[in-house]
């Protein structure tokens, strides 16, 4: 899977959860690797597109 495919799918995943998640429990339910869920997650915040509302779980910005 490609960077961008990714960070749109962890990106997707997050709108589609019922609130903040986990890398882990994003990268199990697109089954692939926690460390390159985290890896997107960077990206996509410092693109502004994420957020931590609380340590260790993340949410979309908007």
């Amino acid at each position: 899977m490609a960077d961008v495919e990714l960070k749109d799918a962890v990106l997707e995943a997050m709108r589609n959860a019922s609130g903040p998640v986990r890398p882990g429990d994003v990268a199990k339910a697109l089954g692939v690797d926690s460390k390159l869920v985290s890896k997107a997650i960077k990206q996509l915040k410092e693109e502004g597109k994420v957020h931590s509302p609380k340590r260790c779980f993340w949410a979309p910005a908007e």
